[in-house]
């Protein structure tokens, strides 16, 4: 079972090991380590890259107790070190909090957020009724966010009935496997493209802005 170390450390860096490599159909090899800082894609965000000593790694995914890398090129098993592309993951470790700003500020209106793609160029929030609701517009939303964004508030991640659970703050907090902001300032600016309401779901598009 891989080790999963991005779970509990911002390091972009670190030693592990090459359990295995094989080589797949399309020309990449598969690697197993016995521990990664790699996010691999699931729960709306993109998988990291970087690269797993000389070898690129192109992709990430979860396989039941396993995080499978994908590299351009064979490795050898034992001692590797493992390098994150870290301006890549610094823009996927954006919009995914930006996810969870917003799905905060969706809860005054009687809305939780059940699910998202915090792709970049793809964000979207989608939401359940939580209570009697009332309506919102994109403009309140956006106001929502900046408050919480502005107020600078310290991460905050703990355990519950064995899920992580993250948090800023004192906000609500939701189980999740991501990556996050140390302080929701570094959010940046985000900006609410869309607000649809249909079939009993709000569906919550955004994007952030360059800086």
């Amino acid at each position: 079972m891989t080790e999963r170390t991005y779970f509990s450390s911002d390091a972009l860096e670190m030693a592990s090991s090459v359990i295995s490599c094989d080589p797949q159909d399309d020309g990449r090899y598969r690697v197993i380590l016995s521990a990664t800082i790699f996010h691999p894609q699931g729960g709306g965000q993109p998988s990291d890259r970087g690269t797993i000593g000389h070898a690129s790694m192109l992709h990430a995914v979860q396989e039941d107790a396993e995080v499978v890398h994908f590299t351009d090129a064979p490795l050898d098993t034992g001692p590797v070190q493992l390098t994150v592309d870290a301006a890549l993951r610094q823009l996927h470790t954006r919009y995914h909090s930006a996810g969870h700003l917003i799905a905060v500020a969706g809860e005054k209106y009687g809305w939780y957020g059940s699910k998202g793609n915090h792709r970049p160029g793809e964000g979207r929030v989608v939401f359940e009724p939580l209570r009697l609701t009332t309506p919102v517009t994109a403009a309140e939303f956006a106001q929502g966010v900046s408050e919480l964004v502005n107020q600078a508030l310290p991460r905050r991640q703990e355990e519950e009935e064995g899920r992580r659970m993250i948090t800023w703050g004192e906000l609500p907090a939701y189980a999740c496997g991501g990556t996050h902001v140390l302080l929701t300032s570094d959010v940046g600016e985000v900006q609410i493209t869309r607000v649809k309401e249909k079939k009993g779901q709000l569906s919550v598009q955004y994007e952030l802005v360059e800086r």
